[in-house]
C-alpha cells in the first residue's frame, strides 16, 4: 500500500485542525457559561476562582474572551 501523497495528508490535517478549533471554541463557550452560572450562584468572580482553585484573573479572562467572541465586529453594521 502506497503512502498518501503529502498534499492529501496536509488537507486531512487541515480539516482535523479546523474541527478541533471549532470543538475547542464550543467548549470554551460552554465553560464560560458555567463560570457565569458560578458567579450568579456564588456572587463574584473571586468566589468562583476560590472554589475552583484558580486565580480570579484566569476566571475573569475566560469570561472576557467569551464576551469578545460574542461582540459584533467594529466595522459591522447593525441595521
Amino acid at each position: 500500500m502506497e503512502p498518501k501523497p503529502w498534499r492529501d495528508r496536509i488537507r486531512d490535517e487541515d480539516k482535523l485542525l479546523e474541527r478541533l478549533n471549532r470543538l475547542a471554541s464550543e467548549s470554551a463557550t460552554r465553560r464560560a457559561q458555567a463560570l457565569r452560572d458560578g458567579v450568579e450562584e456564588l456572587g463574584s468572580i473571586a468566589e468562583v476562582a476560590r472554589a475552583l482553585g484558580k486565580s480570579w484573573q484566569a476566571v475573569d479572562q475566560a469570561l472576557k474572551r467569551d464576551q469578545r467572541k460574542k461582540a459584533p465586529e467594529p466595522d459591522a453594521t447593525t441595521e
